[in-house]
């Protein structure tokens, strides 16, 4: 399979070439394999501009009204949009991933009762209530004791409590998901009220599930690739291929990508019969960006050095171009006035142009404001 084959399957699949991938923002993250959204506007932006309709608001009622969509930790620890529905496979898959060393010094580390009792105390928590982090902490240590609230974590102007240390594991296994903010407040709640009854599936069967949904999705891929995607180590992650390899019915298959051996679903072996194409704006930490591999031919060239920051990706907008990233871009709000900067990394053609054009007016319809559209140089660094 070639990268040109791959990037057409790829942009089908996310929604980003074609029809949409659904016409729900839980169906459009499903198809993404979750949004990131450690900033929710950027989540925003990430499944509407998948959708031909709509805007932000249409993924905070399926957040906070219709609850088809939950606010919590997904790969690598880090907070993502996930479908509720989906909610089974993705908490036995990543309950399952095997935990990275603790960077913190050992006496500072929770033992792996004090974690369970963290946990448990949590679930408990936030069964019935939505809670913010302080009153999360101190329903913790009520339950647990006062060693859970030693101050051990650094954290942005301070340290943190012990308790903390387990945040991503209790999004991760199911015991928390977010609510509404509280004013300013980040809160939290039980997703367990959003689906009453789910439980984690096993780990095996989630796991294969999550497997053939990432190679469905952005395959061909390596073991390697789907360990940085999911936060695991490689090696674990080659055992974890190799075993659904050799499961019958068969669940992967082997292909040649652009002479490296790479992995689809098995019988995955269709894509679109034309080439990638069109223009994309893609805001922070799209998964698109994040997920596709190999890097070196995502971010050709002065992409690279223009789009990535130290080799990672998610740092700035991008500019895509037939499934290949050609620039970078920025927004500056000011009321409805909503100013787009975008830097392209060669000269665009006459229909490039127009294309863009009609992605800058999606901008604006997403974030309920007026885009206006400028070609330069983005001047800001990444995370601006």
């Amino acid at each position: 399979m070639t990268w040109t084959e791959a990037s057409a399957r790829r942009l089908e699949r996310a929604g980003l070439a074609g029809a949409p991938a659904a016409d729900d923002p839980a169906g459009i993250a499903a198809a993404m394999c979750g949004a990131h959204a450690q900033v929710l506007s950027a989540a925003e932006l990430s499944v509407m501009l998948r959708a031909a309709t709509g805007g932000r608001t249409a993924v905070r009622e399926a957040l906070w009204t219709d609850r088809t969509l939950v606010r919590t930790h997904g790969p690598r620890g880090t907070v993502h949009l996930l479908p509720t529905a989906d909610l089974p496979m993705w908490t036995g898959a990543l309950s399952a991933v095997p935990s990275a060393a603790s960077p913190l010094p050992p006496e500072a580390r929770l033992t792996p009762d004090q974690t369970e009792r963290i946990l448990a105390a949590i679930t408990d928590a936030l069964a019935e209530a939505e809670l913010t982090t302080d009153e999360l902490g101190e329903a913790v240590v009520a339950a647990t004791g006062p060693w859970a609230a030693d101050p051990v974590m650094p954290a942005f102007q301070g340290m943190w409590p012990r308790w903390r240390q387990v945040m991503h594991r209790a999004g991760q296994s199911g015991a928390l998901c977010f609510a509404p903010n509280r004013g300013r407040k980040v809160a939290y709640t039980s997703p367990r009220r959003a689906l009453p009854g789910f439980r984690p599936m096993a780990g095996p069967a989630a796991l294969a599930a999550l497997v053939q949904r990432y190679l469905y999705a952005y395959g061909p891929a390596t073991p390697q690739d789907f360990a940085t995607w999911i936060g695991a180590p490689a090696g674990w992650a080659g055992e974890l291929f190799a075993t659904l390899a050799h499961e019958r019915p068969r669940r992967l298959q082997q292909v040649d990508f652009e002479g490296t051996p790479a992995w689809i679903v098995a019988g995955d072996t269709e894509g679109p019969a034309t080439d990638p194409a069109g223009v994309r704006l893609l805001p922070y930490f799209d998964a698109y960006g994040i997920a596709c591999r190999p890097r070196d031919l995502l971010f050709p060239g002065r992409a690279g050095e223009r789009a990535l920051a130290g080799r990672q990706a998610g740092n700035y907008p991008l500019l895509l171009i037939d499934g290949t990233v050609a620039g970078v871009w920025h927004q500056r709000r000011s009321g409805r006035r909503i100013r787009l900067t975008v830097e392209p990394l060669t000269p665009l053609t006459t229909g490039q142009r127009r294309a863009l054009d009609a992605q800058a007016r999606r901008v604006g319809e997403i974030l309920e404001g007026t885009a206006e559209l400028t070609l330069g140089t983005v001047t800001v660094g990444p995370h601006a």
